[in-house]
């Protein structure tokens, strides 16, 4: 757990900055309000927001504050290797873009579980719903307490406090102006945060004696710009062992970004739900294939911040500089001037306060509470119950957040606890739309949880140094152990439909 942060280094123009930032947010909520008759309203927009919004949105959701704190921290401390998980994690969206979305469209779904319920039935729609409940919050608190942390370093503040300021916007701007307000407050978002990183990295550069061609020389000398981990040849004594517990080779980094980035784009209802916001199959197509070049433009800003950092502080040995996931956070507020700081703690702020609620509450409202919990009610009703549902997804998360805050390494935890469930989803998707196989209901439900408790073993043992095993193989081992087990299973109770 941190301790007490440092004294606030901001002044009046940086908390101005910000507070324009929150106000633009709640106005957004506020505007939308007006507009939510039912929950087609609230979870889809009724399908009128124009493709580059939902780009737009897409990208503000998959970048997060993760991005912009983790991404600079793990190219200081280490390389640019994540940029080999970015390839495969772009091959993904093609995929998801145009095997994944055809079908929910054409099952005019609200929420991406519908389409398990029509393929194979209810269980395996609750079931996954469950997996997208525990999988979203666990993975978006440890992103909020990335952020939160940040913010805590910058302004002065304790953790908790500052987790309480961005659930309650968050909670704000959602329960009132839903999946609208959402993406329109995305968008106001990846503005911020390109804007910001941009300028960020120009002061940074500024700065470092010698400019860009000091970063290449003192990053590059020590390994921060490696990119391509070609790892151990096929015949060497040590292959195995490397390929099983060296995420960053080349080629299993790439593979694990195509199948875990399947996984989070194709399963995931929060990113999933930015692209159902539009009227057609082929506007949200585009949307998905266009997103990777807003994602490498954010990945070279924030990966050169990290290298920039380290050139920075390496010709500065005398300025303290504390763990690595604070790097950029110290620099802000060591180094930066007024305003630019501001703009910079806004750009933070702003990615913290995106949040799955909105995602959670359809998922819950959806698959669980109308169908199972109380059908034939009016769509007041169902609406009311969505905006209650915001606000206490709102509350667990916040929870949860401080919980993750005396973890290190964010970046990779949050791929972690991915990994658990994220291959139990995916295996029962791909069955549904690779397969024309009724593959028996529970046979689902059994495969799912079964995979789902082998990964979450198998990461224990890899975290106690029990096991030699890298996390990174867990969404492919649980994919393919779920399609094999669902398969099986269903064949031995003799309900599979041939």
């Amino acid at each position: 757990m941190p301790g007490t942060p440092p004294p606030s280094a901001l002044t009046w123009p940086d908390y101005a900055v910000v507070a324009v930032a929150l106000a633009v947010l709640l106005a957004i909520g506020v505007w939308f309000s007006r507009r939510q008759r039912d929950t087609v309203d609230f979870f889809l927009a009724r399908r009128r927001v124009p493709w580059w919004a939902a780009c737009l949105s897409f990208l503000a959701t998959e970048i997060s504050a993760v991005t912009i704190i983790s991404v600079p921290a793990t190219a200081y401390s280490e390389n640019w290797q994540y940029v080999q998980f970015f390839v495969g994690s772009s091959l993904a969206k093609l995929a998801v873009a145009f095997l994944f979305i055809p079908a929910f469209y054409r099952y005019d779904v609200t929420t991406i579980y519908e389409f398990l319920g029509h393929r194979f039935g209810r269980a395996s729609q609750v079931t996954a719903s469950v997996f997208f409940f525990v999988t979203r919050l666990a993975g978006s608190a440890v992103r909020l307490m990335a952020a939160a942390l940040a913010v805590s370093i910058l302004m002065g503040w304790r953790l908790v406090p500052t987790l309480a300021l961005f659930i309650v916007v968050s909670i704000l701007y959602i329960a009132t102006g839903g999946v609208q307000a959402v993406v329109w407050t995305n968008v106001f978002q990846a503005v911020v945060f390109l804007v910001a990183g941009a300028a960020t990295l120009g002061f940074l550069v500024a700065q470092i004696d010698g400019g860009v061609g000091a970063i290449l020389e003192v990053a590059g000398a020590a390994g921060r710009l490696d990119v391509i981990n070609r790892g151990p040849a096929p015949g060497d004594p040590d292959f195995w062992r490397r390929v099983l517990t060296d995420p960053n080779i080349v080629w299993v980094a790439v593979l694990n970004g195509l199948i875990g980035s399947m996984a989070a784009f194709g399963t995931d209802h929060d990113l999933m739900q930015r692209l159902l916001t539009v009227e057609t199959r082929r506007a949200s197509q585009r949307t998905l294939a266009l997103t990777p070049l807003g994602t490498l433009v954010t990945l070279a800003i924030y990966l050169g911040l990290g290298a920039g950092l380290y050139t920075f502080y390496a010709q500065h040995p005398g300025l303290p500089v504390s763990r690595p996931d604070e790097i950029l956070p110290h620099f802000v507020q060591q180094a930066m001037p007024a305003v630019l700081r501001g703009l910079m703690l806004a750009a933070i702020v702003l990615a913290s306060i995106d949040s799955p609620l909105g995602s959670l509450a359809a998922s819950f409202v959806t698959d669980i509470y109308r169908p199972l919990l109380a059908r034939g009610r009016p769509e007041r009703h169902y609406l009311l119950v969505s905006r209650v549902s915001v606000v206490v997804f709102g509350l667990v998360l916040g929870a949860l957040a401080h919980f993750f805050a005396a973890f290190d390494q964010i970046l990779w935890l949050a791929f972690k606890i991915a990994g658990v469930t994220f291959g139990s989803l995916l295996g029962v998707f791909l069955l549904g739309l690779l397969t024309r196989r009724r593959v028996a209901d529970g046979a689902n439900v059994a495969a799912m949880i079964a995979m789902a408790l082998v990964n979450l073993g198998l990461l224990v043992l890899s975290e106690t140094q029990v096991l030699a095993f890298a996390w990174s193989w867990l969404v492919i081992l649980g994919t393919a152990g779920t399609m094999a087990l669902a398969l099986g299973l269903s064949a031995l109770s003799g309900r599979g439909a041939r």
